[in-house]
């Protein structure tokens, strides 16, 4: 199988190998893909000898403090992303492999006799002049997009080999960080988890002490002193995670915000106001969406609620409104969001992060990177006509898909406590059960023979009308009226269907079903059947009978003694129906929209 899989690889790679040594012999502007670090020499060269029976390029370097690591390479920038995002996918490398840097290896060790460190250096290029930021005139909005990124951060060249600072000149050195770089360090010590203590600047015992603790875990002696190379390795360290993530600023005019955004994963795609839509480019399942418009307070708050209802942003999560802006973390088992939206100056601006779940670490630095970088441009927002012409979809929100149910069924409502009953299917397996998409409700009973259901609702409910239970038997051929939402929610309100009482039985004789002649669409199943009087009489089934697909204009219902009976393991009596004459086809549609209920189940 591994043979297989490399066998499938090797063309890729070796086609990424002779680009890269031929750019070698022009230029020393190169990179390598990390795969693995060892604490000794002996565990290095044990694993890189796995590696090289199945990939090409594969070198190990002395990464100094007692650490040895294995590297692919070397390539150009864009070749390595392509090696790391393919080889990532297919599992033939660890997942948190990154683009690595000549600066992070010292002498070679693989292959023996080897140096690929020792590429040309190439000819020095004029250093690249900064862009000034968009100039945007408050009274012209841009009409297409505007949008510059900043060219990535030059990488420093290798520092020579000299030997480490002794504890006095690690002391000298050290005495001359800002406060700022203090900080960073014991931000850095926390994250490699050595230091639990207030990110202050201050090195006193417990910073110290950190310090020990991590030099001794990179074989280095414990002196609770860094140097000016263990703290640059430590922030190595610490960066390390956003590798390949290519992180950058970019300038959208358009939208007039600024910030870093993790370009190696993610690219612009549009404009729909009031959103900028970034879409995924890799392995990596992630999406931005800037936030930009004109408005007030209130726009704000609806903005607010309006995106609580999106796909993107999960159910489960913190989330907090404030006068100026509001913050929403959403996560379930496939996705993590962040947004964070502000109200200045009549317009509200911000951003939603797409990640997903599980890479927790690289999502926290990242949002942590974004939040400190993020700049409003004044004086311009997405115009509210941009990406009008996109074309329109009932289950979108500005090219953003609308949270929507598992399944939504019919239900209707047993007492004025708000109790309901629906058919089993639209309960299964369900993460949440609302009724109406507002109240939540929970089951209180099941029964898999009949496939009725109890709900009861978490909270107070006050419904408009419940079910009263005929207590008498149906004749044959008499007209039935069944209420439901067909199309599972999409219209606002139930609908009515009448049709006939064919049979007291099921196809094979079964008891406690009812036949009808009554077209029904998956959506009405679990809405109630009612007689001429408006007296309930049965459930609606699913459209299935046995697995099999029913023809059209023949349907089944639970028998409403049977409903009844289930009703009663859930400590519920039924309201039993006055006798009266049969109603007017209006009156019937009252009764029937009063008491049925749209059942959706969530994830």
């Amino acid at each position: 199988m591994f043979a297989s899989l490399f066998r499938n690889l090797t063309a890729l790679i070796l086609a990424v190998s002779l680009q890269a040594t031929t750019v070698r012999a022009q230029s020393g502007d190169l990179v390598w893909v990390q795969i693995e670090a060892q604490p000794s020499l002996a565990l290095a060269e044990e694993a890189i000898r796995g590696y090289a029976d199945r990939l090409q390029d594969v070198n190990g370097f002395d990464l100094g403090g007692g650490w040895y690591g294995i590297a692919l390479g070397p390539y150009t920038r864009d070749d390595a992303n392509r090696v790391l995002q393919v080889l990532r996918g297919e599992g033939a490398i660890p997942r948190d492999s990154y683009i690595a840097f000549p600066n992070s290896f010292r002498q070679q060790f693989w292959p023996r006799g080897a140096n690929t460190l020792a590429a040309p250096t190439p000819a020095a290029e004029p250093a690249p002049q900064p862009q000034p930021e968009a100039s945007v005139q408050p009274e012209a909005a841009p009409a297409e997009p505007q949008i510059t990124i900043a060219e990535p951060a030059p990488q420093p060249e290798p520092e020579p080999q000299v030997p480490d600072e002794t504890p006095s000149e690690a002391r000298r050195s050290e005495a001359l960080l800002t406060a700022e770089e203090r900080m960073e360090l014991q931000v850095a010590l926390k994250w490699a988890g050595f230091y639990d203590s207030a990110i202050d600047g201050a090195f006193g015992r417990g910073t110290r002490s950190s310090m020990a603790a991590w030099q001794e875990a990179n074989g280095i002696e414990a002196t609770g002193v860094l140097t000016t190379r263990q703290r640059a390795e430590l922030l190595r360290q610490y960066n390390a995670v956003l590798d390949g993530l290519d992180l950058r600023r970019i300038n959208d005019a358009t939208a007039g915000i600024s910030m870093i955004i993790p370009a190696g994963v993610v690219t612009f795609d549009r404009y729909e106001a009031p959103f900028a839509h970034f879409e995924p480019t890799g392995d990596i399942d992630a999406r931005l969406v800037l936030i930009s418009q004109d408005g007030d307070q209130q726009s704000m708050y609806g903005l607010y609620d309006i995106m609580q209802t999106l796909a993107i942003i999960p159910e489960d999560g913190p989330r907090e409104r404030r006068p100026d802006g509001f913050t929403i973390v959403g996560e379930n088992a496939r996705l993590v969001s962040h947004t964070e939206v502000t109200l200045r100056n009549g317009r509200i601006k911000g951003w939603t992060l797409v990640w997903p779940s599980g890479d927790e670490e690289r999502r926290t630095r990242l949002i942590g990177e974004m939040q400190k970088s993020f700049e409003r441009i004044d004086g311009v927002a997405i115009p509210a006509a941009m990406g009008a012409d996109s074309g329109q979809n009932i289950d979108l929100l500005s090219g953003l898909e609308i949270r929507k149910p598992v399944i939504s069924r019919s239900g209707f409502f047993v007492n004025d406590r708000g109790y309901a009953v629906t058919t089993a299917e639209a309960v299964a397996q369900c993460g949440r059960i609302t009724l109406d998409g507002r109240t939540q409700a929970e089951v209180a009973a099941v029964d898999s023979t009949s496939g009725v259901a109890v709900l009861k609702p978490v909270g107070t409910i006050a419904p408009i009308g419940y079910a009263r239970f005929a207590t008498t038997t149906p004749r044959l051929q008499s007209e039935v009226a069944a209420a439901g939402y067909p199309y599972e929610g999409r219209l606002a309100a139930p609908t009515l269907t009448f049709g006939k009482l064919e049979e007291l039985q099921g196809l094979s004789g079964e008891a406690g079903v009812e036949r009808l002649s009554i077209s029904a669409l998956p959506g009405d199943a679990g809405g109630p059947v009612m007689d001429q009087a408006g007296a309930v009489i049965g459930m609606m089934q699913p459209a299935t009978a046995g697995g099999r697909q029913l023809p059209p204009g023949v349907s089944f219902a639970v028998d409403g003694q049977v409903v009844v009976g289930v009703m009663g393991q859930a400590g519920l009596s039924a309201v039993a129906a006055d006798p009266g004459a049969a109603l007017a086809p209006e009156d019937i549609t009252r009764i029937g929209m009063a008491m049925t209920v749209l059942v959706s189940c969530w994830e």
